[in-house]
């Protein structure tokens, strides 16, 4: 019988998921239901079931609770205000989820999360100077250095897909303009795509993107070309403030593969010209739609 349990959750705005986590980083129970579009409450309500859910399968075995929370979140406060979450504003979500189970919680950013994720269990298992990305609908990550996890001051440090690679592009949905998100999250590549002559459906995404490209299409290609050089640039920049030796990949975009990877690699050797970046590694992570679980498990073991 295990006896010292992590309760793991992870919000988005699709779906909240919980889980128990062994101290050798195994999930042993999981649950997943659908994220409301309604009010506060009613998200809270989903939550607070999933957490009772998970209580009552530890039987007196949780010792900590780890959210991972899309953002911004607030580490001061404990409350989050996902963007794609809107029912969710200054949330207090850590006030909350201590009332109920009545042991300590650790509250971090999804991208955060995702690193500590890969580096327990997936891709990057004991690096010291990690960024953990994801490049899907938007584009996330958080950072590890010196082996621990940089919230930064508010909880939000690793917010790459903010950095900006093009100062006079498009605008994004935090209202800035060339942030690589603008360039490389699936959606806007779809866009870029069809703005090119790409001759897909409107309701095409990355998926869709993806299989024309390996089918030949020079549009599809060139917009995952131009999306990997984004994503290189900003890794480059990230790489040369932080030191960093690994970055991992996941999320939709990721998937693809070959198609993200070769010409991410190509464009990064002709960015990171210094020689402490040289040996910089870019891999795919490997946990998948459980990175944020693990992590979130991961970062409260940590604390």
């Amino acid at each position: 019988m295990r006896n010292d349990l992590t309760l793991a959750l992870d919000v988005g705005g699709t779906k909240i998921a919980a889980a128990l986590v062994d101290a050798d980083g195994t999930l042993v129970h999981q649950a997943t239901l659908p994220t409301p579009r309604t009010d506060a409450e009613a998200v809270w309500a989903v939550t607070e079931r999933l957490v009772e859910g998970a209580l009552a399968a530890g039987g007196g075995a949780v010792r900590r609770v780890g959210i991972a929370s899309a953002g911004p979140i607030d580490l001061p406060s404990g409350t989050v205000s996902p963007i794609n979450l809107t029912a969710w504003q200054r949330f207090p979500i850590v006030d909350r989820v201590a009332a109920v189970t009545g042991v300590p919680v650790r509250l971090g950013g999804d991208g955060l999360c995702m690193a500590m994720g890969e580096r327990w269990r997936g891709a990057a298992r004991d690096a010291q100077f990690l960024l953990g990305m994801v490049v899907s609908t938007g584009v996330g990550g958080g950072l590890v250095l010196d082996g621990a996890p940089y919230d930064g001051r508010t909880g939000n440090a690793g917010h790459v897909g903010h950095v900006v690679v093009d100062p006079g592009g498009a605008l994004c949905s935090c209202g800035g303009h060339g942030c690589v998100e603008t360039v490389a999250a699936g959606p806007r590549m779809a866009q870029w795509a069809r703005s090119q002559g790409w001759a897909a459906p409107p309701e095409a995404d990355a998926k869709e993107l993806a299989d024309a490209a390996l089918a030949g299409d020079a549009v599809a290609r060139q917009a995952y070309e131009r999306g990997a050089r984004a994503v290189a640039a900003m890794i480059a920049s990230v790489g040369a403030v932080c030191d960093l030796d690994l970055v991992v990949i996941g999320g939709g975009v990721a998937r693809s593969g070959a198609l993200l990877f070769d010409p991410l690699r190509a464009a990064l050797a002709d960015y990171a010209g210094l020689d402490f970046l040289r040996g910089l590694r870019v891999l795919p992570a490997q946990l998948g739609g459980d990175a944020g679980l693990v992590g979130a498990a991961a970062l409260a073991v940590a604390a």
